[in-house]
């Protein structure tokens, strides 16, 4: 039976091997304290945060999200360890783009359990308010045995008053070490699928209002129309992923926050019809799984089905994975405490006692690692399976630049839903790519990074190749976006200061889809800027003013977006600032970034370049495992979308393209 704990309230321990699950209503930072019979943190390296995710006894997650498993083996920490404390943070290097309290979110859910899933202990921290940093429980020893116990205590100075309040000489540099590594989280995260509604059952997920997308590290919520172009906030207050309240707004159920007539409805009540139901699957054969349908999930059009389809092939494998791993350290950590317990007694070592007892255990091992793997298998065949019919039914805009449907292409009438940047695998399953998609209209630019690198596959790139390799990859983007958005609603400028981008950048030119001939030179730069910058400002007085239709005559209301090769050359510090100015005010405005560069080479720029570079989501030209999910901290392997080669998809794309945008203008 699961103990819920109130502030101060402690309970025994009966595993030493136990998980902590926190689930909050927003992204926030999880670490854990170890700290002697006095509660003082010794050092640095007495702390499991993102930026050093494992420490004896102890890992937490890499990057914050909204939901955490944290693994503490009590066995494994030193005696001289009496505390281990869990500890909640929002993160402080978000933008600005979240709470700063907790009392804006609702109380985060703590609880401990054994490695089987059973609840030992809850928590539920309420009564917080100004702080941003919160110790929320601690185990701890007693008498020679561990028990839990609720803390709730937080803090308004966050992570640095909570390390100094414990004793640790380094508190304001590992708070900030701590902060750095959560934004170069955000910085490398994938979004969140769509929510799901039954475990394993996408044909039972109900479709979500949409809101715009959020391509940091909060939960993106389930797909739906898109929002205006120049929006702010949806409707709804807090966005996607975020708590709801019960009834009304955030005055009470009887109040109207905008002055209007009270609304006595029930927010969620369904006042339309609902979607149409999802194909189904033919009958199987006795004994035979279900044969997989493209389109399964439910939403208003096939292309929402798709969408959800796919983000529930992404979080299976996830979870699979996740189980899998997990599966196998289970049975790693089991096989060394038996070695250890059969090679302590001196018994054991006389005949053959220790060598029986050695191999009775590698033999649990491999049998726990082959039930696991079989699961494992059986999981990702049947992924495979549902893969082999959704790859060729899926729309352009989501589509594989080798897939038909762009033999069949035609500008189209409406913005999709999402975009395909490129595939995600994991190294467990090689046979499975799940098409990474991003919501549209873009909220957050792009990083091509044209740096030198080590292939996964053991091939050295070297920088020549890295930088035509980047402004390939980042054409092949720019071209997708031209091609899924309707004639005139999408326009490309590019800098090129150097011109070293020409030839990758034919397509784009000789066809003529861009606003402009590249711009070259310091001069070039400059222009470019200084024009997407007014624009900006235009826009914003303008949604400020309440008049979005007082602007200039002939003004180009479609979304921009600017290509940016060869950084930092051509550029100087006014440069960079107006350049940083786009990324943080343009979103919102229907002006996007994307940055081919290296990120060593631009190094010089230090500090001003860092709140840049942590705000666009960083991409590579070659297959690289460096993004993360939100939340079970997989490392995801990035494939860049690859033209066929040969193919001229590309050029009778963009071909199409070209001709629908002079027949708009004429």
């Amino acid at each position: 039976m699961t103990a819920e704990l109130v502030r101060g309230q402690n309970h025994p321990l009966s595993q030493s091997r136990l998980e902590i699950r926190i689930s909050a209503g927003t992204p926030v930072a999880a670490a854990a304290a170890l700290s002697d019979e006095n509660g003082r943190i010794h050092g640095t390296e007495w702390v499991a945060h993102p930026g050093a995710p494992v420490q004896p006894g102890l890992e937490v997650s890499r990057q914050a999200a909204a939901d955490h498993r944290l693994a503490v083996d009590l066995d494994a920490v030193t005696e001289a360890v009496h505390r281990v404390s869990v500890l909640l943070a929002l993160p402080a290097a978000n933008g600005g783009a979240g709470p700063a309290r907790f009392g804006a979110v609702a109380a985060p859910f703590v609880a401990v359990t054994g490695l089987d899933g059973t609840e030992v202990a809850s928590y539920t921290i309420t009564g917080l308010d100004l702080e941003s940093a919160v110790v929320a429980l601690e185990l701890y020893r007693r008498q020679g045995a561990w028990k839990v116990r609720a803390v709730g205590q937080g803090y308004a100075g966050g992570l640095a008053e909570l390390f100094a309040d414990q004793g640790l000489s380094e508190a304001a540099q590992l708070a900030a070490g701590i902060d750095e590594a959560v934004a170069r989280g955000l910085a490398r995260s994938v979004q969140a699928p769509p929510p799901r509604t039954s475990e394993g059952d996408r044909s039972r997920q109900a479709a979500a209002p949409a809101v715009g997308p959020d391509q940091g590290a909060a939960p993106q919520g389930a797909p739906g129309p898109v929002p205006p172009a120049y929006g702010g906030q949806p409707a709804g207050g807090q966005g996607q992923g975020g708590p709801q309240p019960a009834y009304g707004g955030a005055t009470g159920p009887h109040a109207s926050a905008g002055g209007g007539p009270v609304d006595y409805s029930h927010p969620r009540r369904q006042t339309s019809a609902p979607p149409p139901p999802p194909p189904a699957a033919p009958p199987a054969q006795p004994g035979q799984p279900t044969r997989p349908v493209a389109g399964d999930a439910t939403g208003w059009s096939m292309e929402e089905r798709l969408y959800n389809q796919v983000w529930g092939m992404f979080e299976d494998l996830a979870r699979t994975a996740a189980a899998y791993r997990s599966a196998v350290d289970f049975a790693e950590s089991r096989m060394d405490k038996e070695l250890e317990q059969a090679l302590s007694d001196p018994r054991s070592r006389i005949g053959g006692q220790g060598d029986a007892a050695r191999e009775a255990a590698r033999a649990r091992y491999t049998q726990l690692v082959d039930q696991a793997r079989a699961s494992l298998d059986r999981d990702v065949a049947q992924l495979v399976a549902e893969s082999e019919v959704v790859e060729p039914a899926l729309p352009p805009a989501f589509a594989r630049w080798d897939n038909p449907c762009w033999h069949a292409y035609r500008v189209p009438m409406e913005i999709p839903m999402a975009l395909r940047l490129g595939d995600l695998r994991l190294p467990e399953a090689e046979s499975i790519r799940i098409p990474m998609l991003l919501r549209l209209p873009l909220e957050r630019g792009l990083w091509i990074d044209s740096g030198r690198t080590d292939s996964l596959d053991g091939s050295f790139t070297d920088s020549h190749d890295m930088r035509r390799l980047a402004m390939d990859t980042a054409v092949a983007h720019a071209a997708r976006l031209l091609a899924v958005y309707p004639a005139g609603e999408f326009t490309v400028h590019v800098v090129d200061p150097a011109g070293s981008g020409a030839q990758a950048l034919a397509p784009l030119t000789q066809t003529g889809v861009l606003a402009g001939p590249p711009a070259q030179g310091a001069a070039g730069v400059t222009e470019v800027l200084g024009r997407l910058t007014q624009r900006v400002d235009l826009v914003q007085m303008a949604l400020r003013g309440g008049a979005p239709d007082a602007l200039p005559p002939g003004f180009d209301t479609s979304q921009q977006l600017l290509i940016v090769n060869d950084f930092p050359h051509g550029f100087d510090d006014r440069a960079v600032n107006q350049l940083r100015y786009l990324v943080d005010e343009g979103p919102s405005v229907g002006v996007h970034l994307m940055m081919v560069a290296d990120r060593e080479e631009s190094a010089g720029y230090g500090p001003l370049l860092d709140p840049l570079w942590r705000a666009l989501l960083r991409l590579t030209p070659v297959p690289d495992d460096h993004l993360a999910d939100p939340w079970v901290g997989h490392a995801w392997t990035y494939e860049p979308p690859a033209v066929p080669h040969g193919s001229e998809v590309l050029r009778e794309v963009l071909t199409q393209v070209a001709e629908a945008r002079r027949t708009w203008n004429r």
